[in-house]
This record gives C-alpha cells, sequence and structure tokens, in this order.
C-alpha cells in the first residue's frame, strides 16, 4: 500500500502528539526489535522510533526502510534521528482506527 501525499500529512500530524517508543541502539535491529515493532504497529498502527548515538551502523532513514520493511509498514516521516512507521491494524474495529483521507477523483469534463 502507497500512501498518498495528503494521507502522509495527515499521519505526520497525528504523529506529533504520540512518544517515541522504539529506540535503536549499538544492538541494531534484531528479532526483538522486529517483534516490538511489529506488536506496537497492530496495537496502535503509528508508532514513532529513534536511532540513537550509539548506533554506528544505521542512520534514520536506513534504519526506518528496513524496519518498515520487516514489518511489512510504510514510512511516513524521517527527520534527523527520528522516524515514523504506519501499518494499518486488523485486529482493532474498523471505527477504532486510524481512519486515512481518500484521494478525490477528477470528474471528466
Amino acid at each position: 500500500m502507497d500512501l498518498t501525499s495528503k494521507q502522509r500529512a495527515q499521519l505526520r500530524g497525528l504523529a506529533n502528539g504520540i512518544d517515541t517508543i522504539l529506540q535503536i541502539g549499538k544492538d541494531g535491529i534484531g528479532e526483538n526489535l522486529i517483534r516490538q515493532a511489529d506488536e506496537a504497529l497492530e496495537a496502535r498502527e503509528l508508532i514513532k522510533g529513534r536511532v540513537l548515538e550509539n548506533n554506528l551502523e544505521y542512520d534514520a532513514r536506513t534504519a526506518a526502510r528496513e524496519l518498515a520493511r520487516a514489518t511489512r509498514s510504510e514510512v511516513v516521516q524521517v527527520i534527523g534521528t527520528k522516524f515514523v512507521l504506519y501499518r494499518e491494524s486488523h485486529s482493532k474495529p474498523k471505527d477504532k482506527r486510524i481512519q486515512l483521507v481518500k484521494e478525490k477523483r477528477k470528474r471528466p469534463e
């Protein structure tokens, strides 16, 4: 699923109010971190992560891409050492999920 620019903007706005829950330290991206990210995405849909200074292997963009690939999620935003990931939850009721804006189709003239 590819996010449109309007959906990305909507998710960036929502991400402003959430705390960073994932931290990638010197151990890098391992099985435990992937499982933690996967569970957080299922529960919250939108998560914020950070690459710590003691991690010499990853920058935020690379870490976000790798985690997104491993958790089948989308990278919403990367700023400095922080990143935001999104994946629609399948365990939450539809009315509790984040409702993404729909692209309006242009009517033929």
